[in-house]
């Protein structure tokens, strides 16, 4: 699996080319306490291995290719702290390099010294370019791994020139094979189980943070973690996107808004439901629930392979606006951004907001979340019923139909 990926990233890249891809580390939290680590993506995808301090190198020379694997040496005494680190044996039975390209992290400069030799016969033959993720949220964001390295090689390599890798890796995740798609559809099934918890022990009086227990304590009992922060928005909450607090106590007229996920082998569930706190919907709230719940359905039926993004938000927002109109909740088109103001969707894979060419169509193999919404803070209700979506060439398979979203089914989880 790890090799055919390699090779369709070696395909997109020039002849004489290193690529670099780091595994990161965690960053320190404060004094010697650091922030729990997580993988770097693009490294996960390629090479199959989790931990820190890891490095894989893949050469495209000019008629050969090459995959190298630096990785931490067993230390005993840091082992008596932290535990043993991946040997080289399981790191090459992990990512299907030979056992012979996986070395000692701190053998990585000075093996890349020799390929990009101009003294001598190189290993690969000339090296002319070098490939890096060098992506950042922002400008100003700390520079990663990447970053400082392609620092390092502007000062010693000045010939090299250095490429962005990041563009040809997001192109390549857009589309899942099979074995992701299950591991999505494992985190889906989690997810609907501590749904199913917090349906069983949600009443008035409860807050918010207990419905986020219920959920958690399903997921600690298979030793798996939240995709991302648990949103449990009850009330006049739900109509911030992001609410996280979930301190608040919840009453009997209102909505529980629930976005929420589950990590397994890093692929993620992203989900939101809404339930009534009492059991049952208001006749104003069944009104506003009914229009997300026709763009959802809507929106999942129309989508397939070739629509492009701006595509499928103007549709699923359509909808919404014919719906919002009719409720009174707004008199115009542009009046729509008062309560709705995010995307229909985003894709879904080792990132919850995975990667992706947003300048290209959605492609066959792609999973999306849908996730229509409606906010209406005066009257404290907050709508989103998100799903996540394998896309076609054909159409759509909803991927978490099994978690309910009609009215009648959602009550009669209460009864």
């Amino acid at each position: 699996m790890f090799e055919t990926r390699r090779k369709q990233y070696l395909n997109q890249v020039e002849n004489g080319s290193v690529s670099l891809f780091f595994a990161g580390s965690a960053p320190q939290k404060s004094a010697d306490q650091s922030y729990p680590f997580h993988v770097n993506r693009q490294f996960f995808y390629l090479s199959g291995i989790t931990q820190p301090q890891a490095v894989l190198m893949l050469v495209k020379g000019e008629n050969d290719q090459a995959a190298y694997l630096f990785v931490e040496k067993q230390d005993p005494v840091k082992a008596l702290w932290d535990g043993p680190v991946i040997t080289f044996e399981k790191a090459a039975e992990t990512s299907g390099i030979e056992v012979a390209c996986v070395r000692d992290i701190t053998t990585l400069k000075m093996f890349l010294h020799q390929l990009l030799s101009t003294t001598r016969k190189a290993v690969h033959g000339p090296i002319g370019s070098l490939y890096l993720d060098l992506e950042r949220q922002s400008p100003d964001a700390p520079k990663t791994e990447a970053g400082r390295f392609c620092d390092m090689v502007h000062d010693t390599y000045p010939f090299l020139d250095i490429k962005a890798s990041h563009g040809i890796m997001a192109r390549l995740r857009m589309v899942k094979d099979d074995i992701e798609v299950d591991k999505i559809k494992d985190a889906i099934a989690l997810t609907r189980k501590g749904l199913d918890a917090v349906v069983k022990s949600l009443k008035p009086g409860q807050y918010e943070y207990e419905a986020q227990a219920a959920y958690t304590h399903v997921l600690n009992l298979h030793r798996k973690n939240p995709a991302f922060d648990i949103i449990a928005a009850s009330g006049k909450n739900a109509t911030v996107l992001h609410y996280g607090d979930n301190k608040d106590k919840m009453k009997k007229e209102d909505l529980l808004l629930l976005d929420l996920g589950v990590e397994v082998d890093g692929y993620h569930s992203d989900i939101t439901r809404v339930y009534p706190v009492s059991g049952r919907f208001t006749k104003r709230q069944k009104d506003i629930y009914e229009v997300v719940l026709a763009a959802n359905k809507k929106t999942i039926a129309w989508l397939k392979a070739g629509v492009t993004l701006k595509e499928f938000n103007d549709y699923g927002k359509a909808i919404l606006i014919e719906g919002a109109k009719k409720l009174g909740l707004i008199t115009s088109d542009e009046e729509i951004n008062k309560v709705y103001y995010h995307s229909l969707g985003h894709y879904l894979g080792l990132d919850v907001h995975d990667v992706g060419d947003h300048s290209l169509p959605i492609p066959a193999g792609a999973v999306i979340t849908v996730e229509p919404g409606l906010y209406v803070a005066d009257e404290g209700i907050g709508i989103r019923i998100e799903d996540d979506v394998l896309v076609t060439k054909d159409g759509a398979v909803n991927l978490s139909a099994g978690l309910v979203k009609e009215i009648d089914e959602i009550e009669a989880l209460f009864r």
